[in-house]
């Protein structure tokens, strides 16, 4: 499976907003990694920054890997790197251990010291690790065809764990129209840190 076939399968949406020069991704959006397209997008809203994301229907759900997510294959993508210099992409991932981790990767480690600080504000509940060397390996995000190293200054792969997405039962009753209490929390804290972020 290769990048433009996902984008020209039926029902997949392509989004690409033009703002300010740092830009947040989610190209793993839709049903697949559930709510990254919402919070990357909510939070590109709220800090002015560039938004690009590709969100697959319910009845697909086909993850490529982040170093196939090619801008050669995609018009839009290739404009989002042409307008930004520096990224914040948006991942959604579950593994044992870490239910209540959020993972800082990429390669700007710089700008994953300031978004770290700013989560740690806002998710007390969560631990927040930026450290690479604590991060498992095939979640670091350091591939050089990482969406999230091509802009200029590259930039920071952070992978959510689903509860402070808001896809687990300890929501269940949370009616909205608004993300959960958490998800809002983690809005608010990516926004602010775009807007202090001096580069």
């Amino acid at each position: 499976m290769i990048f433009s076939e996902i984008l020209a399968h039926e029902g997949v949406r392509e989004v690409c907003e033009l703002r300010g020069s740092l830009g947040f991704m989610a190209y793993h959006g839709g049903a697949l990694e559930e709510m990254t397209d919402v919070i990357a997008s909510a939070a590109a809203e709220l800090s002015g920054a560039s938004y690009y994301g590709v969100l697959q229907p319910p009845d697909l759900q086909w993850h490529i890997p982040s170093h196939h997510v090619r801008p050669d294959e995609s018009l839009l993508l290739s404009k989002f790197f042409q307008h930004v210099d520096t990224v914040i992409t948006i991942h959604g991932y579950g593994r044992a251990g870490f239910f209540t981790s959020l993972l800082l990767g990429g390669q700007n480690r710089r700008l994953a010291t300031h978004v770290g600080g700013h989560l740690r504000a806002a998710l007390p509940a969560y631990t927040i690790i930026d450290a690479i060397d604590d991060i498992p390996s095939d979640l670091r995000g350091q591939h050089q065809n990482n969406p999230v190293n091509i802009a200029q200054h590259a930039g920071v792969q952070i992978e959510l764990p689903p509860r402070v997405r808001g896809t687990t039962p300890m929501f269940w009753d949370w009616e909205g129209p608004a993300p959960c209490p958490h998800t809002q929390s983690l809005i608010t804290a990516l926004a602010h840190s775009a807007n202090t972020w001096l580069g």
